[in-house]
C-alpha cells in the first residue's frame, strides 16, 4: 500500500435538510471527532463522511440515505462514498474497475448510527457502530393529550423550521392522500406559514387517482370541510404507468411493498413535474405509521408482543446486532426510506417529512404503549388517530377530520391494485437482473478494465475528502 495516497472518494459530502442545534460545519466536525454528543445536539437530518487518518467514519439520519463500497486498486482499498448504489457503481467503472462491483457488496449506514471503518488493507475491517440518539423508551405519559401534544409538537417545530428556509413564495407541494399522516401535516404546514408570515396558499395538495382511488375522493371531502378545495387537486394518471421495474430501479431495493409504494410516488411525482416545472419542495406524511405503529399485523409475521419489545422495529429493523439484519441494507424506515427518497431526487424535488425527525420519534417511543394498549390489538389500531387528532388540536386548535388507513398504492390504485401487488421473490429477481446486465456491460469492456494490481492506471483525478 502506498503510504500518502487519499482513499476516501466522498461523491455526496455532507448533505442536511431541516437542520437544527449545530450547523453543517459543526456536524462534519462532529463526525471528523466521533463527538456523539455534538450529533445528538442536532435535530431534522444529515449525512455525511470525514476521514481522520486511517479512520473514516460516516453518519446519517432518517431522512439522508448513505452507501458505501470498498474497491481495490494498486494504491490500496479505496472506499467510495455515495447515496445510491448506482453512484459507486458509476465511479468504479470511469476508474475501470466495474468489474469488480457488486450491489450486494455496498453497505448502508444506518440511521442514527456514527460508523468507523479503519483503512489498513486486507483483510478488510469490520465496521464499529456507536449510536447517537438514545431517547428514553416508555416513560412518558399515558394521557393521550399529553402525548399528542408532544408528538406533534415535536414533528410542528422540525416542520416550521424546514419552512422557514424555504425561499419565501416558493410553491410547496404535499403529497396528500387525506389519511391521517398526511392531513395532518397540511394542517401544521399552513399552521407554520401564517406563523412564519407567509402565504399559506403556497402549500398545494396533490391527490394521486389511478382510477377509482379511495384516497382522491377521501381527500376531496377534507379539501372541502377545511375551506381548503382551492389549494387541492386531483392527480389522474393512466394505471398502465405504473411500472414496477423502473420502482425497483430507482429504489434499488426489492421489498415488494416498498417497491409497489415508490411506483405509485412516482406516477404522482412525475405527473405534478409536469404541470408544475418550477416547484422544488415537497413535503410528506411518512414516518407516521412507523412512529404509531401502525400496521396491520396480519400481513407480516410480526405479533404485538415483537414490536412492543422492540420500541425502534418500524424505524430501525431488528438492530444492527440482529441475526435478521442485512449486510447490504439497514433495516426499519432507515432502509425504506428510498422508497420517499429516490422518487423525490429522480424528479428534483426536495422532500422533508416531519415526523421522521428525532425529536418526534423521541415524543412517540416515550409513550408507554404497553401500558396504553394492555394486549389490546384493535387498540393499536386506533391509537395513531386519537394520538395525532389530539397533537393537531393542541397544536392548531382544529378538530381534525380522519379517514380510515390504507397504504398509498392501495388508495390510488383503487381495482387496479390488485392487477399489479407482486412478491418480494419477483422483485428480487428484477432487481438481480437489472444488475446483472450492468456488471456484465462492466466486464465486457475488454479494453477499458484493469486488474486492482495494475501500477500504470493514473490515481483517481475527482475531488476527494481531505
Amino acid at each position: 500500500m502506498l503510504m500518502g495516497i487519499e482513499r476516501l472518494v466522498d461523491l455526496s459530502g455532507v448533505r442536511h435538510s431541516g437542520l437544527t442545534g449545530k450547523s453543517p460545519e459543526q456536524v462534519a466536525e462532529a463526525i471528523h471527532t466521533a463527538d456523539l454528543t455534538m450529533l445528538a445536539a442536532t435535530d431534522g437530518h444529515f449525512a455525511g463522511v470525514v476521514r481522520d487518518g486511517k479512520t473514516v467514519r460516516l453518519a446519517r439520519t432518517m431522512g439522508m440515505p448513505l452507501r458505501y463500497f470498498v474497491a481495490k486498486m494498486f494504491h490500496g482499498p479505496f472506499l467510495i462514498v455515495g447515496d445510491r448504489m448506482e453512484t459507486l457503481y458509476d465511479w468504479c467503472v470511469e476508474q475501470k474497475i466495474g468489474w469488480q462491483f457488486d450491489p450486494m457488496y455496498t453497505r448502508m449506514v444506518p440511521a442514527h448510527y456514527l460508523l468507523e471503518i479503519d483503512q489498513i488493507g486486507c483483510p478488510d475491517p469490520a465496521p464499529r457502530y456507536h449510536r447517537f440518539f438514545n431517547p428514553s423508551v416508555a416513560t412518558g405519559s399515558t394521557d393521550i393529550a399529553d402525548t399528542g401534544a408532544a408528538y406533534v409538537g415535536a414533528a410542528y417545530l422540525a416542520l416550521k423550521n424546514w419552512l422557514a428556509g424555504v425561499p419565501e413564495g416558493e410553491k410547496i407541494a404535499i403529497a396528500f392522500s387525506g389519511g391521517i399522516d398526511s392531513a395532518s401535516v397540511l394542517l401544521l404546514a399552513i399552521n407554520a406559514m401564517d406563523e412564519l408570515g407567509r402565504d399559506p396558499s403556497c402549500i398545494r395538495a396533490f391527490t394521486l387517482d389511478l382510477g377509482e382511488g379511495k384516497d382522491a375522493a377521501q381527500a376531496e371531502q377534507f379539501m372541502k370541510d377545511m375551506g381548503l378545495a382551492d389549494q387541492w387537486e386531483r392527480v389522474l394518471v393512466n394505471p398502465e404507468r405504473v411500472n414496477l421495474e423502473q420502482a425497483i430501479s430507482v429504489i434499488e431495493d426489492y421489498h415488494a411493498l416498498d417497491v409497489q409504494c415508490a411506483a405509485v410516488a412516482l406516477c404522482l411525482l412525475e405527473a405534478i413535474r409536469e404541470r408544475y416545472p418550477e416547484i422544488k419542495y415537497m413535503i410528506d406524511g411518512d414516518g407516521g405509521d412507523e412512529n404509531m405503529k401502525s400496521y396491520p399485523l396480519e400481513d407480516s409475521d410480526l405479533t404485538l408482543s415483537s414490536i412492543l419489545r422492540n420500541p425502534f422495529l418500524y424505524q430501525e429493523g431488528w438492530g444492527i446486532d440482529a441475526i435478521k439484519h442485512s449486510l447490504t441494507y439497514s433495516g426499519g424506515l432507515s432502509r425504506s426510506y428510498v422508497r420517499t427518497y429516490a422518487p423525490a431526487q429522480k424528479y428534483g424535488f426536495e422532500a422533508f417529512s416531519p415526523y421522521t425527525v428525532r425529536s418526534a420519534i423521541e415524543a412517540a417511543v416515550a409513550l408507554p404503549f404497553e401500558q396504553v394498549l394492555n394486549g389490546s390489538v384493535q387498540k393499536l389500531y386506533s391509537l395513531k388517530q386519537e394520538v395525532v387528532q389530539a397533537g393537531v388540536k393542541a397544536v392548531t386548535g382544529i378538530d381534525m377530520p380522519v379517514s380510515p388507513k390504507r397504504r398509498f398504492q392501495d388508495g390510488a390504485g383503487g381495482e387496479t391494485y390488485r392487477e399489479w401487488r407482486v412478491s418480494k421473490s419477483w422483485c428480487r429477481e428484477v432487481f438481480l437482473r437489472q444488475w446483472e446486465a450492468r456488471l456484465k456491460a462492466a466486464w465486457d469492456l475488454q479494453g477499458e478494465r484493469v486488474s486492482g494490481n495494475d501500477v500504470t492506471v493514473p490515481l483517481p483525478t475527482r475531488r476527494v475528502d481531505d
